[in-house]
């Protein structure tokens, strides 16, 4: 038929598929997982049967798996040329290492050597006169540099501007009071010395490139920071373990070892004086922030105590160099909002249960300093970090769960402030939200009297007495006021049995004083000369605690200190005071936060009156 069409005729439409090249074994390929083409291949050896890795149907030679024999002769040729390559490198940088040993000869030193012997030390590390400098290497500041950070703490956003530049003229930190050491201004003498030599073919800046090659260097550093920021002391002193417990775990987490590597270079750098090293720290800052907003843009890293040790750490940073006006309050901010991610189950053991608990003055300092209601006033907070028994609360914590409530009354005060000036409450519903006001700050400041019975009066140990003060160690003498004359007069200090009583008294009288600062009630307020008389009392505590506290636990005074600022009037006898204690402090333990007058944590800055209403 014509339209019928032959049987042998080649159909167009219809092509025989071409044999397709198999590119794993037969093993891998009936049980459908990926094959790496090795022969044997990894899945067939890990399964115990590398006899049976078979390939078929394989024509061509590019298709042809790779011999297991011939891949480890290849990789053992490569070991070989990257072997020669680093005794290569080795041969070049003899002269370095030969320096580092000697620089970490004079680390061993200080680290082990009398207190005596540790002060000549850093004295010839200063002047920097002969001997070691002629043979160091100079590595010069990073100047000119700013790193910027942004961060997400759990939600809430912070930029941070991280000005990397010379920053040594207006500070000189001493170890002493009366050291007399070198004024600074000796440009030469203390820049050569101390130095560690840069690799110019290690792809890295400066001094961290050696240093992280030889990690007992680094590990001196670490020791020296722990031993100021976290020592060893008796329950009576406060507990201060925490930042020594997360040291104990950087070696687990490579977060927190760049933090502590960062933060402890640039302190020691600083408390010797000398600016290679402390910018060594420097260089490593701005790849510790990256690694923490990596961390906390991941939703289980956000939770891990890597993340909550690194940003205690940095604020650790920030008190030592200052490096922006908003770094201190930042970093307490972005603690506080990881702290309230992570919950309070997750503070009951371990590392983040004393992070929490030693740090919580600061935590609620930071609540105080933006005048908002806090998650630490609930009652969750006050009780689950503490239910495992890991700790017990003391006196200091009896205290913080009466001043967990303040600032919610600070930010009561200021929303009732701001709706008076704005007129938008008629008469009747002013009166009812002041008499609101009054009723919480009576019955909160009743509870702060009672504390004060309880815990004060009937402490174990004895109460504060008063003495006089003597200048001890060249500490300034502090001179107050007498309302009635006007007289200006030595006044008495107060001696504490222990730091403990010494740091909560001072928190006492700084929660007090804010307290008193929206207390308009028209009768039972705290009056002006009790608002001066606390003031004194912080001022007063500073010369048992300064000379008795090892390392540097000051820091703990560091928001009081700015409360009592606050209390007094300017260009005073108080102030005045006061200025040279923050000077000494900064010159004695190396931190920046104290060479100011500690603004950025200020409890008025965010108040309405700062607006004029």
């Amino acid at each position: 038929m014509a339209g019928e069409l032959c049987p042998s005729a080649p159909d167009s439409r219809v092509r025989k598929a071409p044999n397709r090249q198999s590119r794993s074994c037969k093993v891998c390929r009936s049980r459908k997982v990926k094959c790496d083409r090795v022969k044997p291949c990894n899945a067939c050896c890990a399964h115990g049967y590398p006899s049976k890795c078979v390939y078929e149907n394989i024509p061509d030679e590019e298709a042809r798996p790779i011999s297991q024999a011939e891949e480890i002769k290849n990789l053992r040729t490569e070991i070989r040329e990257l072997r020669a390559r680093i005794d290569e490198r080795h041969r070049d940088q003899e002269e370095e290492l030969e320096r580092l040993d000697q620089l970490e000869s004079l680390f061993e030193s200080i680290r082990s050597a009398p207190q005596s012997v540790v002060d000549q030390l850093v004295r010839e590390i200063r002047s920097a006169h002969g001997g070691l400098k002629k043979d160091l290497v100079k590595v010069g500041p990073w100047e000119g540099y700013e790193a910027y950070a942004d961060y997400d703490y759990a939600g809430g956003s912070h930029q941070s501007l991280i000005p990397i530049r010379r920053r040594f003229g207006d500070s000189s930190p001493d170890l002493n009071f009366n050291d007399p050491l070198s004024d600074g201004d000796d440009e030469d003498g203390d820049m050569e010395m101390m130095s560690l030599s840069s690799g110019s073919d290690s792809g890295s800046s400066g001094t961290i490139s050696i240093m992280s090659m030889q990690r007992p260097a680094v590990d001196i550093f670490v020791e020296r920071f722990v031993d100021a920021f976290s020592p060893e002391v008796d329950i009576k002193s406060g507990r201060a373990g925490a930042l020594r417990a997360a040291a104990e775990i950087r070696m687990f987490s490579p977060l927190i070892s760049d933090a502590f590597e960062a933060v402890s270079v640039a302190f020691f750098g600083r408390s010797v004086r000398n600016k290679e090293i402390e910018a060594s720290g420097f260089r490593l800052y701005p790849r510790v922030l990256r690694g923490l907003q990596d961390a906390l843009i991941d939703p289980e890293r956000s939770k891990s105590e890597a993340t909550l040790v690194t940003v205690t750490l940095l604020l650790a940073f920030e008190s030592v160099e200052r490096t922006t006006q908003s770094g201190v309050p930042a970093h307490v901010r972005g603690a506080v909002r990881l702290i309230e991610h992570r919950g309070p189950e997750n503070h009951m053991y371990g590392v983040e249960h004393l992070l929490f608990t030693e740090l919580r003055p600061y935590w609620i300092g930071g609540a105080l300093a933006t005048r908002q209601p806090s998650f630490l006033a609930r009652e969750e907070w006050k009780t689950i970090p503490w239910s495992a028994g890991t700790t017990t609360k003391d006196i200091l914590h009896h205290l913080l769960d009466l001043a967990t409530e303040v600032p919610g009354l600070l930010y009561q005060s200021d929303q009732f402030k701001e709706a008076k000036r704005s007129s938008v409450m008629g008469a009747q519903e002013v009166a009812v939200k002041q008499t609101s006001l009054w009723n919480a700050i009576a019955d909160l400041t009743g509870r702060f009297y009672q504390w004060y019975h309880d815990w004060v009066e009937c402490y174990p140990d004895g109460p504060p007495e008063e003495a006089e003060q003597t200048g001890a160690e060249g500490f300034p003498i502090f001179k107050r006021r007498d309302f009635r004359t006007g007289a200006v007069y030595d006044a008495t200090k107060l001696v504490y049995p222990n730091l403990l009583l010494a740091q909560t008294m001072c928190v006492y009288y700084a929660v007090r004083l804010i307290l008193s600062s929206i207390d308009t009630r028209p009768e039972d307020r705290v009056s002006v000369l009790e608002q001066y008389e606390l003031g004194c009392g912080i001022c007063r505590t500073y010369e048992f605690y300064i000379l008795t506290a090892p390392g540097n636990m000051i820091n703990r005074l560091a928001f009081p200190t700015r409360v009592a600022w606050e209390a007094f009037p300017d260009k005073g006898p108080e102030r005045a005071f006061m200025t040279e204690v923050l000077s000494l402090v900064e010159r004695r333990h190396s931190l920046g936060l104290w060479g100011s007058n500690m603004s950025e944590i200020s409890t008025h800055k965010n108040s309405p009156l700062n607006n004029g209403s």
